[in-house]
């Protein structure tokens, strides 16, 4: 519910033509030197390439490609018993909050993102598009979440996973050596139109990797979107990264609680959340000059006023200045000055005749 008045503060700054997004991604939060804290599991860490201890955030954001708000998490334990250090070491009521949360930590995280996603449009924050990395772009989450809003992701190139194109069921790569490439060293390689498993058409965009010679692969379930706004557009994604580092190293996500209940880990979560949501609109209001309101606007309109009438008083006031302190003033230079001036004008409006012609006839 804070989330949801930030989002209308900040969608009220933003103008109608930026797509507001929704962005989907997990990040491990570790938990080293800990031994019986409630729901610790070995998890591994993609992006280290390790396990470690601790859990799985799954945060869901919403981001208008300035500002970003965390809208919705849920702190994940492995679902294998084996790999989990502690159980559920605290008895209450089933119909609990706390029962819920536990209940949640014991889900597969793909599970969670459509009830998610719903919960956060029944309150009324609203977006164009959901943004997912390529561990969530499954053919069926894609399919799900699709229901209620466009999905543009990152895909993975496995053999296990087939799409429909050209009356066939093919990998991701096959479908790349069949699709026309565009030549010489362009950015987008090619762009095509699939289906999912459910029939679904999505067009997949294939961009080159810089980092190799390779290349990636991005899939839009909204079909008419060009491609250089389909790239446009995951690139907000990164803005959950930027959140997630942030909440590590400055608001003390990890280190910030040394309690073992699990309920507790949670309400410090939530804390760390609203500090950023703070800090979001903070730094909103002190770079976006239309928080300003009513000031900015009229400010806006005096800048427009001076466009022309104020310039054009004050270009004849230096000049009748410039003539007085020469002792050339005069009635007659007076209305000379004017009409050059309005030549002048002219010539910018019509800069066919040259300026010094212009003034020459004056003369």
């Amino acid at each position: 519910m804070l989330a949801a008045k930030a989002v209308s503060f900040i969608d009220g700054l933003t103008g109608g033509d930026r797509q507001k997004v929704l962005i989907i991604d997990d990040s491990v939060v570790e938990r080293p030197r800990s031994k019986k804290v409630e729901l610790l599991s070995r998890l591994y860490d993609h992006a280290n390439r390790r396990y470690v201890r601790g859990f799985r955030m799954l945060t869901v954001g919403w981001s208008d490609g300035a500002s970003f708000l965390p809208l919705d998490f849920a702190m994940l334990s492995s679902q294998k018993e084996k790999n989990r250090f502690q159980g559920i070491t605290k008895e209450m009521s089933r119909k609990s909050c706390g029962y819920r949360r536990r209940q949640e930590s014991l889900t597969k995280s793909t599970d969670l993102l459509e009830p998610m996603v719903k919960r956060i449009l029944s309150h009324g924050i609203k977006a164009g598009y959901i943004l997912m990395d390529s561990w969530f772009g499954m053919p069926a989450i894609i399919s799900g979440l699709h229901k209620h809003l466009p999905v543009i992701c990152m895909v993975k190139n496995t053999p296990k996973i087939h799409y429909g194109f050209a009356s066939m069921r093919l990998p991701l790569r096959a479908i790349y050596g069949l699709v026309c490439k565009r030549p010489g060293k362009a950015k987008l390689l090619a762009s095509t139109i699939v289906t999912l498993n459910d029939g679904l058409p999505a067009k997949l965009v294939f961009v080159r990797n810089r980092n190799s010679n390779d290349w990636l692969a991005l899939l839009s379930t909204d079909i008419e979107l060009p491609d250089e706004k389909i790239v446009g557009l995951y690139g907000k994604r990164w803005d959950i990264e930027v959140f997630f580092k942030v909440t590590k190293q400055h608001l003390n996500l990890e280190n910030g609680v040394q309690a073992r209940d699990f309920g507790s880990i949670i309400a410090h979560t939530t804390i760390v959340m609203m500090r950023h949501i703070f800090l979001t609109l903070l730094k909103r209001r002190h770079d976006d000059p239309r928080t300003l309101g009513l000031l900015f606007h009229r400010c806006c309109e005096e800048l427009e006023d001076l466009t022309f009438i104020e310039a054009l008083r004050r270009v004849q006031s230096l000049l009748t200045d410039t003539l007085k302190q020469t002792g050339w003033w005069g009635k007659e230079l007076c209305s000379l000055a004017t009409e050059i001036v309005v030549k002048s004008i002219i010539h910018l409006l019509h800069p066919a005749t040259p300026l010094w012609q212009t003034i020459q006839e004056v003369r």
